[in-house]
């Protein structure tokens, strides 16, 4: 089986990308992250994955477009359920992809977070396989986050301390 998967961030993405590794699947990676603000995050973020490509001779392609301004947009007046959108214009720019590749499906290494909405990305993943007619490749692995952790912190990876968009940023330091 041959995958692209989304990658939120280096950190997600350890312990996914890991354990289809070692079941033999064939991975392929997709940077597309609107959704994280400010630059400096978004730059942190970017920097800390080609680090991590480099040292783990990943393919990873890159659509790199800081959207600030269509982010905001989307989910001006709507900010409760801004998770929403965040996951549809990324795993639909992954699906998209991953049917112009030829590949066997997509998946993202946001299915890792304890922190995310696990039902809602299935939910939009499985609507986007109906979409694209590409398979989602839906595996639980959050009972691996701590490994991932534990791996970014000996590789000194840039660890980011919210979600990433604004909202998240706000909510992580307002409480």
């Amino acid at each position: 089986m041959h995958l692209l998967m989304h990658i939120c961030c280096a950190n997600c993405a350890l312990y996914p990308l890991k354990t289809l590794k070692d079941r033999g699947i064939e991975v392929q990676g997709l940077w597309f992250n609107p959704n994280i603000h400010p630059f400096t995050e978004y730059s942190a973020r970017l920097t800390a994955l080609r680090e991590l490509q480099k040292s783990w001779k990943l393919d990873i392609q890159y659509i790199e477009d800081y959207g600030l301004r269509e982010f905001v947009r989307e989910v001006a007046y709507r900010e409760d359920n801004r998770c929403s959108y965040c996951y549809q214009v990324r795993l639909e720019k992954t699906a998209w992809k991953a049917r112009e590749l030829g590949m066997d499906g997509f998946t993202t290494s946001l299915l890792v977070s304890p922190y995310q909405k696990f039902d809602m990305i299935v939910e939009t993943g499985q609507t986007l396989q109906e979409k694209y007619n590409i398979e989602f490749f839906i595996e639980d692995f959050r009972p691996g986050w701590r490994d991932g952790v534990k791996l970014s912190r000996e590789l000194g990876l840039y660890r980011q301390k919210y979600c990433g968009c604004i909202y998240s940023e706000m909510e992580r330091y307002t409480g």
